[in-house]
């Protein structure tokens, strides 16, 4: 037997009143023979949305129906378009028997909706990504008349936590904690701890505690600023200023063009160092192409000028005083050799997957007072495509005196060295990023103690 919508309609009213529950497909039980008398009214019902499954396969089809549940059908009945005449009075007769009971469940699906809602924006305020790092180091340095050594000051598992806090619409409060353990291979432990042999502290360092802290405010059409300690960079490599700064900078689209413009003020968080800097840049894509990244940065010190930093040079026991361990510091041991520095940088994509990069900066120091890093990458890595890969081929030429503070990307690019470097990156699984390279060195170049570097670097980073 066929039935009409009505007919089906007419059916949910029979059964309601006898006490059947309505369930899904009746394709889908194990428990609804197809001779069954209700199959074909279950079948449509299922198909049309209207009514859903018990879950576990099965229909059910003793239980009694509750009114709530009769309701529940009604309602997504009466969202149906198209209804003919007679499907029209089988649901008005309905929704006249089960009305409170509709009301009830509306209130029910906004009062639901609503905190659904309160509950998403309330996951989304708080967000926290990162990675861990194994990292293993082939550090070999063969100083001039003495024999080579290996460097394992840089074999480590690392931790790099971020932490984002919306506030609201505008503003977002925003944390880094670094935390870095060595291998046990008897070296400092203080060193873990971001401090020198005397158990000063250095800088924030990367103890696992909360290092860095910041505020970003953004608004559509206006701008961006962020206030606070945090990592910052000039230049499209680093290579002009690349640490941890206290201090500010914003950033302003300029309108007709996909530029910022942007201008800072960053004070020095390292032990002893009374050095801050403030500037401008600019920097964003100027064709379909090519990009580019300038920045100009004076310092707050004058040329020349000379202070203490407050480290001590060395400890001794003094005889005068119970031979008690004392420090002894140097007066006006530091001498600012710059004042100013700039940096001129872009990129320019050379063929398809073919990216060239080049950094020049340049301070007023009297010696070795310009800084240049050259990069070619063939293609990049997605941690979402595990395959994808990137090939590089770097050189760098970082004076003594080139930058302002550069980034040294973990100790393998100091300022005084020039060198090749050559890499690759490749995703092994999704979220996982294994990065190798090989750099033959000349580190203290063209100065007293100059040395040849040959290091290895193999790590691998783990993304969440």
């Amino acid at each position: 037997m066929k039935f009409g919508k009505s007919a089906v309609l007419a059916a949910a009213i029979a059964m309601s009143l006898s006490g059947t529950v309505l369930a899904a497909s009746a394709d889908s039980f194990s428990d609804v023979p197809k001779d069954h008398w209700s199959y074909e009214a279950l079948d449509y019902l299922a198909k049309e949305g209207i009514i859903e499954g018990m879950g576990d396969g099965t229909f059910q089809g003793g239980r009694a129906m509750t009114r709530y549940e009769m309701a529940a059908i009604v309602a997504k009945a009466m969202q149906k378009e198209g209804a003919s005449f007679g499907d029209r009075a089988v649901l008005e007769k309905l929704a006249g028997e089960y009305g409170q009971e509709i009301d009830t469940l509306k209130k029910q699906v906004a009062a639901n909706t609503e905190q659904i809602q309160k509950n998403k924006e309330a996951i989304e305020r708080v967000k926290l990504s990162g990675f861990a790092r194994i990292q293993y180091d082939y550090d070999k340095k063969e100083p001039t008349g003495t024999a080579s050594y290996l460097d394992k000051d840089r074999d480590r598992f690392y931790l790099n936590l971020y932490g984002d806090f919306k506030v609201n619409n505008n503003w977002n409060v925003k944390f880094q904690s670094e935390t870095n353990r060595n291998y046990n291979n008897g070296r400092y432990r203080d060193g873990e701890r971001g401090q020198n042999g005397y158990g000063q502290q250095t800088w924030s360092g990367h103890d696992g505690n909360i290092q860095r802290i910041w505020v970003e405010g953004h608004k559509d059409g206006l701008g961006w600023v962020s206030i606070g300690r945090a990592w910052r960079g000039l230049g499209q490599q680093n290579v002009l200023f690349g640490t941890e700064s206290d201090g500010l900078q914003f950033g302003v689209p300029l309108k007709g063009t996909d530029l910022t413009a942007s201008g800072f003020w960053f004070g020095s968080t390292g032990s002893g160092n009374k050095e801050s800097l403030y500037g401008v840049g600019l920097w964003g894509p100027v064709g379909h192409s090519t990009g580019i990244n300038l920045a100009f940065a004076k310092s707050s010190l004058s040329k020349g000028d000379k202070y203490s930093s407050g480290i001590p040079d060395y400890w001794y026991a003094d005889a005068n005083d119970g031979y008690k361990l004392k420090a002894h510091y140097t007066d006006n041991d530091v001498t600012v050799s710059r004042d100013y520095g700039y940096v001129l940088s872009g990129y320019v994509d050379v063929a398809k997957n073919l990216r060239f990069l080049a950094d020049y900066s340049k301070t007023n120091a009297d010696f070795q007072n310009n800084a240049l890093a050259l990069r070619l990458n063939y293609r990049s890595t997605d941690l979402n495509k595990p395959g994808s890969y990137q090939l590089y081929t770097r050189y760098i030429r970082y004076g003594a005196n080139g930058w302002l503070a550069g980034d040294d990307e973990w100790g393998s690019t100091w300022n005084g060295t020039k060198g090749w470097i050559f890499g690759v990156k490749y995703v092994p699984w999704k979220n996982v990023e294994w990065e190798t390279l090989y750099s033959p060195q000349t580190d203290n170049y063209d100065q007293a103690g100059e040395y040849d570097r040959k290091l290895f670097r193999t790590q691998m980073d783990f993304h969440f």
